[in-house]
Protein backbone atom coordinates (compact mmCIF):
# COMPACT_ATOMS: atom_id res chain seq x y z
CA UNK A 1 0.00 0.00 0.00
CA UNK A 2 1.49 3.38 -0.97
CA UNK A 3 1.34 5.56 2.72
CA UNK A 4 0.10 9.57 1.18
CA UNK A 5 1.49 12.30 3.79
CA UNK A 6 -1.50 14.46 4.81
CA UNK A 7 1.40 17.32 4.63
CA UNK A 8 -1.56 19.90 3.66
CA UNK A 9 0.55 21.70 1.02
CA UNK A 10 -1.00 23.68 -1.64
CA UNK A 11 -1.58 20.29 -4.07
CA UNK A 12 -2.85 18.51 -1.15
CA UNK A 13 -6.47 19.98 -0.67
CA UNK A 14 -9.45 17.54 1.06
CA UNK A 15 -11.38 16.61 -1.71
CA UNK A 16 -7.80 14.68 -3.49
CA UNK A 17 -7.52 13.25 0.40
CA UNK A 18 -10.69 12.38 0.73
CA UNK A 19 -10.07 10.22 -2.50
CA UNK A 20 -6.60 8.79 -1.58
CA UNK A 21 -8.00 7.75 1.93
CA UNK A 22 -11.09 6.16 0.45
CA UNK A 23 -8.79 4.28 -1.96
CA UNK A 24 -6.30 3.01 0.53
CA UNK A 25 -9.28 2.01 2.50
CA UNK A 26 -10.96 0.30 -0.26
CA UNK A 27 -7.73 -2.04 -1.05
CA UNK A 28 -7.27 -2.96 2.65
CA UNK A 29 -11.15 -4.03 2.35
CA UNK A 30 -10.38 -5.93 -0.56
CA UNK A 31 -7.16 -7.36 0.75
CA UNK A 32 -8.62 -8.77 3.89
CA UNK A 33 -12.12 -10.34 2.04
CA UNK A 34 -14.59 -8.03 3.69
CA UNK A 35 -17.47 -6.80 1.40
CA UNK A 36 -19.01 -3.72 1.78
CA UNK A 37 -21.76 -4.25 3.19
CA UNK A 38 -19.76 -6.45 5.80
CA UNK A 39 -17.78 -3.00 6.69
CA UNK A 40 -21.12 -0.73 6.71
CA UNK A 41 -22.18 -2.93 9.13
CA UNK A 42 -19.16 -2.61 11.51
CA UNK A 43 -19.85 1.50 11.62
CA UNK A 44 -23.40 1.07 11.52
CA UNK A 45 -24.02 2.56 8.10
CA UNK A 46 -24.86 1.00 4.61
CA UNK A 47 -23.23 -0.28 1.77
CA UNK A 48 -23.82 2.53 -0.43
CA UNK A 49 -21.93 4.56 2.01
CA UNK A 50 -19.07 2.38 2.46
CA UNK A 51 -19.08 2.86 -1.41
CA UNK A 52 -19.15 7.13 -1.51
CA UNK A 53 -16.30 6.46 1.60
CA UNK A 54 -14.04 4.83 -0.79
CA UNK A 55 -14.40 6.95 -3.60
CA UNK A 56 -14.01 9.99 -1.55
CA UNK A 57 -16.89 11.54 -2.10
CA UNK A 58 -17.97 12.38 1.85
CA UNK A 59 -16.38 13.20 4.81
CA UNK A 60 -14.68 10.72 7.44
CA UNK A 61 -15.48 10.15 10.92
CA UNK A 62 -12.22 9.34 12.64
CA UNK A 63 -13.79 6.52 14.95
CA UNK A 64 -15.48 5.02 11.80
CA UNK A 65 -11.58 5.34 10.31
CA UNK A 66 -10.22 3.54 13.00
CA UNK A 67 -12.91 0.64 13.59
CA UNK A 68 -12.70 -0.07 9.63
CA UNK A 69 -8.84 -0.33 10.38
CA UNK A 70 -9.43 -3.02 13.43
CA UNK A 71 -11.77 -4.49 10.92
CA UNK A 72 -9.23 -5.14 7.95
CA UNK A 73 -6.23 -6.51 10.07
CA UNK A 74 -4.36 -3.21 10.02
CA UNK A 75 -2.68 -3.10 13.69
CA UNK A 76 0.48 -1.11 12.57
CA UNK A 77 0.26 1.70 15.25
CA UNK A 78 2.54 3.91 12.89
CA UNK A 79 0.16 2.61 9.73
CA UNK A 80 -2.72 3.73 11.37
CA UNK A 81 -1.91 6.72 12.38
CA UNK A 82 -0.68 8.07 8.65
CA UNK A 83 -4.57 6.97 7.81
CA UNK A 84 -6.39 8.46 10.51
CA UNK A 85 -4.22 11.98 10.27
CA UNK A 86 -4.92 11.34 6.45
CA UNK A 87 -8.58 11.47 7.88
CA UNK A 88 -8.65 14.33 10.24
CA UNK A 89 -6.64 16.36 6.93
CA UNK A 90 -9.43 15.49 4.70
CA UNK A 91 -11.91 16.99 7.09
CA UNK A 92 -10.72 20.56 7.14
CA UNK A 93 -12.13 23.31 5.26
CA UNK A 94 -10.01 24.40 1.57
CA UNK A 95 -9.41 27.97 1.00
CA UNK A 96 -12.57 28.56 -0.89
CA UNK A 97 -14.51 27.57 2.28
CA UNK A 98 -14.67 31.14 3.03
CA UNK A 99 -16.41 32.02 -0.21
CA UNK A 100 -19.33 29.61 0.62
CA UNK A 101 -22.32 32.19 0.38
CA UNK A 102 -21.29 32.45 -3.27
CA UNK A 103 -20.01 28.87 -4.06
CA UNK A 104 -22.27 25.79 -5.07
CA UNK A 105 -21.74 22.66 -3.86
CA UNK A 106 -20.62 21.13 -6.82
CA UNK A 107 -18.39 23.51 -7.69
CA UNK A 108 -16.40 23.22 -4.31
CA UNK A 109 -15.82 19.97 -5.38
CA UNK A 110 -13.95 21.01 -8.52
CA UNK A 111 -11.73 23.45 -6.88
CA UNK A 112 -10.66 20.88 -4.68
CA UNK A 113 -9.69 18.52 -7.66
CA UNK A 114 -8.46 21.61 -9.64
CA UNK A 115 -6.03 22.96 -7.02
CA UNK A 116 -4.63 19.04 -6.55
CA UNK A 117 -4.49 18.36 -10.60
CA UNK A 118 -0.72 18.12 -12.03
CA UNK A 119 -2.38 18.62 -15.95
CA UNK A 120 -5.56 20.60 -16.15
CA UNK A 121 -6.66 20.28 -19.74
CA UNK A 122 -10.04 22.28 -21.16
CA UNK A 123 -11.93 23.05 -24.18
CA UNK A 124 -14.00 26.46 -24.16
CA UNK A 125 -16.15 27.43 -26.45
CA UNK A 126 -17.66 30.58 -25.00
CA UNK A 127 -15.60 31.79 -22.80
CA UNK A 128 -12.12 32.67 -22.36
CA UNK A 129 -11.01 29.84 -19.41
CA UNK A 130 -11.54 30.81 -15.70
CA UNK A 131 -7.73 30.41 -15.00
CA UNK A 132 -6.76 32.77 -17.65
CA UNK A 133 -9.10 35.69 -17.34
CA UNK A 134 -8.47 39.35 -16.26
CA UNK A 135 -10.34 40.99 -13.30
CA UNK A 136 -12.77 42.98 -15.60
CA UNK A 137 -13.42 40.08 -17.99
CA UNK A 138 -14.38 38.39 -15.14
CA UNK A 139 -16.42 40.84 -14.04
CA UNK A 140 -18.17 40.45 -17.14
CA UNK A 141 -18.76 37.06 -16.80
CA UNK A 142 -20.21 37.05 -13.43
CA UNK A 143 -22.61 40.11 -14.10
CA UNK A 144 -24.28 37.59 -17.23
CA UNK A 145 -25.31 34.82 -14.96
CA UNK A 146 -25.65 37.03 -11.69
CA UNK A 147 -26.73 40.37 -12.96
CA UNK A 148 -29.57 40.78 -10.62
CA UNK A 149 -27.00 40.37 -7.51
CA UNK A 150 -26.04 42.87 -5.19
CA UNK A 151 -22.18 44.97 -5.73
CA UNK A 152 -20.31 43.00 -2.94
CA UNK A 153 -21.66 39.58 -4.09
CA UNK A 154 -20.07 40.54 -7.80
CA UNK A 155 -17.17 41.70 -6.09
CA UNK A 156 -16.58 38.38 -3.99
CA UNK A 157 -17.44 35.84 -7.44
CA UNK A 158 -14.82 38.07 -9.10
CA UNK A 159 -12.37 37.44 -5.86
CA UNK A 160 -12.70 33.98 -6.06
CA UNK A 161 -11.98 33.55 -9.56
CA UNK A 162 -9.05 35.59 -8.91
CA UNK A 163 -7.98 33.14 -6.18
CA UNK A 164 -8.16 30.06 -8.38
CA UNK A 165 -5.70 31.67 -10.70
CA UNK A 166 -2.62 31.71 -7.93
CA UNK A 167 -2.43 28.04 -8.31
CA UNK A 168 -0.55 28.53 -11.70
CA UNK A 169 1.68 30.93 -9.77
CA UNK A 170 2.63 28.70 -6.92
CA UNK A 171 5.91 27.40 -6.86
CA UNK A 172 5.20 23.97 -8.24
CA UNK A 173 2.29 25.13 -10.72
CA UNK A 174 0.54 22.47 -12.65
CA UNK A 175 0.41 22.54 -16.36
CA UNK A 176 -2.27 24.59 -17.90
CA UNK A 177 -3.29 22.98 -21.77
CA UNK A 178 -5.84 25.27 -23.04
CA UNK A 179 -7.95 24.95 -26.04
CA UNK A 180 -10.19 27.90 -27.05
CA UNK A 181 -12.68 27.97 -29.74
CA UNK A 182 -12.13 31.24 -32.14
CA UNK A 183 -15.93 32.36 -31.16
CA UNK A 184 -15.08 32.85 -27.59
CA UNK A 185 -11.89 35.12 -28.51
CA UNK A 186 -13.85 37.45 -31.12
CA UNK A 187 -17.60 37.92 -28.56
CA UNK A 188 -16.37 40.81 -27.11
CA UNK A 189 -17.36 40.24 -23.27
CA UNK A 190 -17.61 43.75 -21.26
CA UNK A 191 -16.55 45.62 -24.41
CA UNK A 192 -13.79 46.24 -27.07
CA UNK A 193 -11.20 47.51 -24.52
CA UNK A 194 -12.13 44.76 -21.88
CA UNK A 195 -11.81 42.05 -24.35
CA UNK A 196 -8.38 43.59 -25.54
CA UNK A 197 -7.48 44.18 -22.67
CA UNK A 198 -7.83 40.40 -21.70
CA UNK A 199 -6.11 39.03 -25.83
CA UNK A 200 -3.41 40.97 -24.64
CA UNK A 201 -3.57 39.19 -21.17
CA UNK A 202 -3.17 35.61 -22.85
CA UNK A 203 -0.34 36.60 -24.92
CA UNK A 204 1.48 37.56 -21.78
CA UNK A 205 0.37 33.75 -20.67
CA UNK A 206 1.73 32.01 -23.66
CA UNK A 207 5.01 33.12 -21.92
CA UNK A 208 4.65 30.80 -18.96
CA UNK A 209 6.20 27.62 -19.06
CA UNK A 210 3.37 25.88 -17.53
CA UNK A 211 0.43 27.21 -19.83
CA UNK A 212 -0.28 26.08 -23.63
CA UNK A 213 -3.17 27.71 -25.17
CA UNK A 214 -4.30 26.46 -28.59
CA UNK A 215 -6.52 28.59 -31.04
CA UNK A 216 -9.55 26.54 -32.99
CA UNK A 217 -10.41 28.68 -36.02
CA UNK A 218 -13.51 29.17 -37.89
CA UNK A 219 -11.63 27.48 -40.96
CA UNK A 220 -11.77 24.27 -38.66
CA UNK A 221 -15.04 23.86 -39.35
CA UNK A 222 -16.75 21.17 -37.07
CA UNK A 223 -14.54 19.22 -34.65
CA UNK A 224 -14.36 16.43 -32.39
CA UNK A 225 -15.90 18.35 -29.51
CA UNK A 226 -18.87 19.75 -30.84
CA UNK A 227 -21.08 18.83 -27.59
CA UNK A 228 -19.72 21.92 -25.59
CA UNK A 229 -16.81 22.69 -23.23
CA UNK A 230 -15.22 20.14 -20.98
CA UNK A 231 -12.19 19.51 -18.56
CA UNK A 232 -10.02 16.63 -17.81
CA UNK A 233 -7.71 16.67 -14.96
CA UNK A 234 -5.12 14.63 -13.99
CA UNK A 235 -2.84 13.82 -11.02
CA UNK A 236 0.32 13.22 -9.77
CA UNK A 237 -0.67 10.84 -7.62
CA UNK A 238 -1.17 7.21 -9.59
CA UNK A 239 -3.96 6.05 -7.12
CA UNK A 240 -6.41 8.47 -8.57
CA UNK A 241 -7.89 8.39 -11.76
CA UNK A 242 -8.45 10.94 -14.33
CA UNK A 243 -11.64 12.95 -13.79
CA UNK A 244 -13.78 14.84 -16.58
CA UNK A 245 -16.01 18.11 -15.54
CA UNK A 246 -18.48 19.39 -17.25
CA UNK A 247 -20.30 21.86 -16.02
CA UNK A 248 -24.04 22.85 -16.79
CA UNK A 249 -25.83 25.86 -15.44
CA UNK A 250 -27.11 24.96 -11.98
CA UNK A 251 -25.05 21.64 -11.54
CA UNK A 252 -22.24 19.64 -12.85
CA UNK A 253 -21.11 16.54 -14.25
CA UNK A 254 -18.15 14.52 -12.72
CA UNK A 255 -16.74 11.18 -15.37
CA UNK A 256 -14.10 8.89 -13.82
CA UNK A 257 -15.17 5.50 -16.22
CA UNK A 258 -12.85 4.00 -17.96
CA UNK A 259 -14.62 4.36 -21.30
CA UNK A 260 -16.06 8.06 -20.63
CA UNK A 261 -12.30 9.33 -20.04
CA UNK A 262 -10.86 7.62 -23.13
CA UNK A 263 -14.09 8.97 -25.07
CA UNK A 264 -13.13 12.36 -23.90
CA UNK A 265 -9.06 11.70 -24.02
CA UNK A 266 -9.64 11.27 -27.33
CA UNK A 267 -11.82 14.15 -27.97
CA UNK A 268 -9.27 16.30 -26.65
CA UNK A 269 -5.96 14.79 -28.54
CA UNK A 270 -8.22 15.83 -32.03
CA UNK A 271 -8.96 19.34 -30.79
CA UNK A 272 -5.05 19.66 -30.65
CA UNK A 273 -4.41 18.58 -33.50
CA UNK A 274 -6.95 20.90 -35.25
CA UNK A 275 -6.38 23.58 -33.31
CA UNK A 276 -3.78 25.96 -34.59
CA UNK A 277 -0.18 25.12 -33.43
CA UNK A 278 0.76 26.13 -30.39
CA UNK A 279 3.55 28.61 -31.82
CA UNK A 280 1.11 30.38 -33.60
CA UNK A 281 -1.50 31.49 -30.91
CA UNK A 282 0.76 35.16 -29.95
CA UNK A 283 0.00 35.83 -33.49
CA UNK A 284 -2.95 34.61 -33.85
CA UNK A 285 -4.49 36.91 -30.49
CA UNK A 286 -2.81 40.00 -31.77
CA UNK A 287 -4.11 39.67 -34.32
CA UNK A 288 -7.50 39.08 -33.05
CA UNK A 289 -6.93 42.48 -30.58
CA UNK A 290 -6.02 44.75 -33.60
CA UNK A 291 -9.10 44.01 -35.34
CA UNK A 292 -10.47 45.38 -31.99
Amino acid sequence: MTMVPADGGPTTGPTVLRMLLGAQLRRLRESSGVTREGAGWEIRASESKISRMELGRVGFKERDVADLLTLYGVTDAEEREVLLTLARDANSPGWWHRYGDVLPSWFQSYLGLEAAAALIRTYEVQFVPGLLQTPAYARAVVLLGHGAAAPDEIDRRVALRMRRQELLRRADPPQLWAVVDEAALRRPIGGPDVMRDQLTALIEATRSPNIRLQIIPFAAGGHAAAGGAFTILRFGDQDLPDIVYIEQLTSAIYLDKRDDLDHYALAMERLCIEAEPPERTPELLGRLRDQL
